[in-house]
């Protein structure tokens, strides 16, 4: 039996249990954040693991927890940072021929002149978001050019305080009456998928499950599993998922995530947890040889 690592004891977590033992895979947390560790006295075996789940979200103290356990991961620190980074996923699936909604990323500090030009390259309103936060966190709709200052001077207090890492946002055309997806991708493989809605009577408009919408386990179209297998592929990461917006008249691919959730097996191919088992045994193994 194999041991692997997983940083957060979340829904994942406890779903992945019981299907990875049934495969001779041991799923054991390994605490990261939010408690003190001595630095001189590793809080865990690193002998006992064969390798890591994803790349924990905290990158800092992931990188004690890294050096601690010298394990493979099935997506590591590249693959997180590369995800989390809204913009430089844009530009390489732009760049790949893949289709993208319009975006402006803007580097603080800008003059007001500048947020007003990117503002008039689209029809309002515009979507205005952090450009690596996730579950849809800082997320705002602007219907003019006031609304969008406005924003941006909360955006401005945040990135005036020194230590704040990433000092952009994006400014991106905003789709309305999309159906967003969540689709899963699995070593360049399709492996499900969820159409992620709001209540009926939810009169909002962000679609994220951690934010009060359902996922909902759909049977994706081909030509959507097959573009968002080629994000995968363009970004080089093992597991991902990919978040589709879908118009009558378009496809986009609006965010990756490297650290996705897993949902109930019921939304995914019957043979999901057989080809997650392989996967982890096979980074596992090259790490061997």
């Amino acid at each position: 039996m194999q041991t692997l690592a997983v940083a957060n004891r979340t829904e994942t977590f406890e779903r992945m249990q019981s299907p990875l033992a049934d495969r001779e895979i041991e799923v054991v947390h390994v605490p990261y954040h939010e408690h003190a560790v001595d630095l001189d006295a590793p809080p865990y075996d690193p002998d006992r693991f064969d390798a890591g789940y994803v790349y924990p979200g905290r990158v800092m103290e992931g990188g004690v927890v890294d050096a601690f356990l010298e394990v493979p991961w099935v997506n590591d620190r590249a693959a997180v940072l590369s995800s989390r980074n809204k913009a430089e996923v844009l530009a390489r699936l732009s760049r790949a021929g893949l289709p993208v909604p319009a975006t402006t990323l803007v580097s603080n500090p800008v003059d007001e002149a500048a947020v007003t030009a990117a503002f008039d390259r689209f029809e309002s309103p515009v979507v205005v978001k952090p450009n690596s936060t996730t579950r849809g966190v800082g997320v705002a709709k602007a219907h003019d050019v006031d609304s969008l200052l406005g924003i941006v001077d909360y955006v401005d207090l945040v990135h005036d305080y020194r230590a704040t890492g990433d000092k952009s946002y994006l400014i991106q055309e905003y789709l309305p009456d999309a159906t967003d997806y969540r689709v899963m991708v699995l070593d360049g493989e399709y492996v499900g998928a969820v159409e992620r809605r709001l209540p009926a009577d939810e009169d909002r408009w962000k679609h994220n499950v951690h934010r009060g919408a359902d996922a909902t386990g759909v049977d994706l179209a081909e030509d959507l599993r097959r573009l968002a297998e080629r994000v995968a592929r363009t970004l080089d990461i093992r597991f991902v998922g990919v978040d589709l917006l879908v118009t009558p008249d378009r496809v986009v691919v609006n965010e990756t995530n490297a650290r996705p959730t897993i949902d109930a097996a019921t939304k995914y191919e019957p043979d999901f947890y057989d080809r997650l088992a392989a996967v982890i045994e096979s980074v596992a193994d090259d790490a061997q040889t």
